[in-house]
């Protein structure tokens, strides 16, 4: 066991799938000057062919991966900020989500986007976006969201060997948190299927990225009132793991769902969705969502702190539920 940071379960992952197959490269912007850490040794141990360094241009590089994806490669290519993927939506949506489909099954497009989710700090509006809500609505893109380190090392391993696109979404305030991870075999996390952080029996807390960690210690506050929470960390948005959230609303019979992007048509909002039509009458109260309100972010520290899902608003949630009573609400129309 070694304990790594975020940054460097990256930079493991990086290193391990380019030695095991010479068809992963690397490409994006300042991947040479090692600006956040994730490339460390990767230009010496493999060569410049391998790591590229590419121009400011996300719908040239963007592009040029889809096709080199199509002829046999797989690219990781690092778009760094999250909000950077915006120039490039006409390749990805239109060619590197399609194509699979477009040429009935005769092209594969195994590349993997590395997108850094910059919230929380004061990168302010056009580089604090969590865009990974818009692209679960366009078929054929895969989308994961590690909550630590050993999760974004093993589902970005596995991203890498997928032959259909994935966006990895890595959350920057997880950048210098720390776990053991084995150091003595291979890491894989499957895509698809979610991971239950804490097994409860009174409110279901769906969470992501880290909002994970958030909701463990409000979950570990609540303990101490005889509250039991369970917290189900999704790990991937695309596809979804419905049947583990539905196992376990089932059981409580609430459930609030946590996502530091924006309300509407949030991620929160398909979970919370999916558990209405499913699982309805299993319900309890009513679902809840805590995100961030549909504003821009603002460049103000204490004004963008405000903003995003944390310990306190989980904490009063879940108080919420827990007190909601059925008989105290409003009849509903011809009741």
């Amino acid at each position: 066991m070694a304990r790594k940071s975020f940054l460097e379960a990256i930079r493991d992952a990086q290193f391990e799938e380019m030695k095991r197959d010479p068809s992963v490269f690397m490409m994006g912007e300042d991947l040479a000057t090692n600006l956040f850490g994730t490339t460390t040794g990767l230009a010496e141990a493999f060569g410049t062919e391998r790591v590229r360094n590419t121009p400011i241009s996300e719908a040239g590089f963007i592009g040029a991966a889809a096709g080199a994806a199509m002829v046999g490669m797989r690219p990781i290519v690092d778009v760094t900020i999250a909000s950077f993927i915006y120039p490039a939506m006409d390749q990805l949506v239109s060619i590197v989500a399609k194509s699979r489909y477009l040429y009935g099954g005769q092209a594969r497009l195994p590349l993997v986007l590395r997108l850094s989710l910059f919230y929380g700090n004061s990168t302010a509006a056009q580089h604090s976006d969590r865009p990974y809500p818009m692209l679960m609505a366009v078929p054929g893109l895969k989308i994961i969201v590690p909550s630590n380190a050993l999760e974004v090392k093993g589902l970005l391993k596995s991203a890498v060997r997928d032959d259909d696109p994935v966006l990895c979404f890595e959350d920057a305030g997880l950048w210098s948190s720390r776990m053991e991870i084995p150091d003595e075999e291979e890491v894989l996390v499957p895509i698809g299927k979610a991971a239950v952080r804490r097994e409860g029996r009174d409110v279901t807390v769906v969470a992501l990225a880290a909002s994970v960690s958030e909701s463990l210690a409000a979950a570990a506050e609540l303990a101490k009132e005889g509250v039991s929470v369970e917290v189900i960390d999704p790990r991937t948005l695309a596809p979804l793991d419905v049947e583990t959230i539905l196992r376990s609303v089932r059981k409580t019979g609430r459930l609030i769902a946590v996502d530091p992007a924006h309300r509407t048509c949030s991620a929160a909002s398909e979970i919370a969705a999916t558990v209405a039509e499913r699982a309805f009458g299993a319900l309890r109260a009513p679902v809840l969502r805590v995100t961030a309100p549909d504003t821009h972010v603002p460049f103000s520290p204490p004004l963008e702190a405000r903003l995003f899902p944390n310990k306190a608003r989980i904490l009063e949630a879940v108080r919420t539920v827990i007190g909601f009573d059925p008989a105290a609400s409003p009849r509903r129309a011809g009741a």
